[in-house]
């Protein structure tokens, strides 16, 4: 995968640098000059170069001579998505992030990914696995390939479709396998951190463990879970609703072979013919305000549903984000045999 920082050219370069540049950068043919701290001055485009030389300046030229010096940008942990649309919808393909100081610190191409979320993902990837046994005797279950990525892998990538770049993995068995596989994320342009739990601290317990998060948005997943959800969708209803947890819930419907009566004192108020019932089960991915992490105890075991629980106590604002897409959680045996026919069948 291309770096964003191909996309980057030092502020005095010439104009046939500039040209080498958009050779290796395609159809992606666009660069953002910097100063020596990858500070944005402004953008050029190959029709800059054109005008340019029309103009009389030479392929030995400064760069610096015929760049936009106004170029657009978005700012790291900014919660304005409506602008992102805007610039995706808008034929802006490629867009600088710049950090508080104006440091280019990413470059988003809308060709290949779908939003940019402000958020950090925390993916839980600490499990035995036990259930998969003997698979995972020697391999953690994350990375157990599904076609040909890891389960986790597929999961990890799909947040970064959606412009997610900052991303904490919480290991335990056999972690030093997937701090390897994954490193610091470069290749796949993204940043991951890792958390190591001495001791199994539950479904989330291990977020308490971070300090340092880069957004006021936390997305916290199951390592083991295959879906196609859409992200944006998904942080876009969050915010609509003002929510301070939003859970992703997968329906899951029960058929009363009979008609069920509504009686009351022994008798009959209304019956349905052989209805169907619709529950939601949780779906192991959840969305909160960064703030709600207090509510997470430090260094000791608690999952997800102790959290919620705690939210719904504290009368704070917790939804249900109900899901009809495809989701798996890859659990079992039998589970894992699915993974494999729908890899190949599912649009994700």
């Amino acid at each position: 995968m291309r770096v964003y920082k191909d996309h980057l050219i030092l502020s005095g370069s010439t104009i046939k640098q500039a040209l080498l540049q958009f050779n290796q950068l395609g159809q992606d043919a666009i660069l953002f000059v910097v100063d020596d701290n990858d500070k944005l001055i402004g953008a050029l485009t190959d029709g800059d170069v054109r005008r340019g030389l029309l103009k009389g300046f030479s392929i030995d030229s400064c760069v610096d001579e015929i760049i936009q010096n106004d170029p657009r940008y978005i700012t790291k942990g900014e919660n304005n998505l409506e602008k992102i649309i805007t610039f995706r919808e808008g034929n802006f393909r490629i867009v600088p992030i710049v950090d508080d100081s104006h440091r280019v610190v990413n470059v988003i191409n809308f060709r290949k990914t779908r939003s940019y979320l402000p958020i950090d993902a925390v993916i839980m990837a600490g499990g035995r696995g036990q259930r998969l046994q003997p698979l995972t005797d020697t391999i953690p279950k994350p990375l157990l390939k599904v076609g040909n990525k890891a389960i986790m892998e597929h999961n990890l990538d799909r947040l970064a479709l959606f412009g997610i770049d900052d991303f904490w993995i919480s290991v335990k068995y056999l972690g030093e396998q997937i701090e390897n596989y994954f490193g610091q994320g470069t290749e796949k342009n993204i940043k991951i951190e890792y958390v190591w739990e001495n001791e199994p601290l539950g479904t989330i317990g291990a977020v308490s463990l971070i300090k340092n998060f880069e957004h006021d948005y936390v997305l916290v997943t199951n390592s083991d879970l295959l879906t196609n959800i859409d992200y944006e969708q998904f942080f876009l209803e969050f915010i609509r609703q003002d929510a301070d947890l939003a859970v992703l819930t997968i329906p899951y419907q029960v058929s009363i072979p009979y008609a069920v009566l509504e009686t009351k004192n022994g008798q009959i108020k209304s019956f349905k013919e052989k209805p169907i019932y619709t529950y939601y089960s949780n779906g192991g991915i959840y969305l909160m305000k960064k703030e709600m992490l207090k509510y997470i105890p430090q260094n000791t075991f608690f999952d997800a549903p102790d959290l919620m629980q705690e939210l719904i106590t504290n009368n704070l604002k917790v939804i249900s984000f109900p899901f009809s897409g495809y989701w798996l959680d890859v659990g079992k045996h039998e589970d894992f045999e699915k993974a494999h026919i729908d890899i190949h069948n599912i649009k994700f």
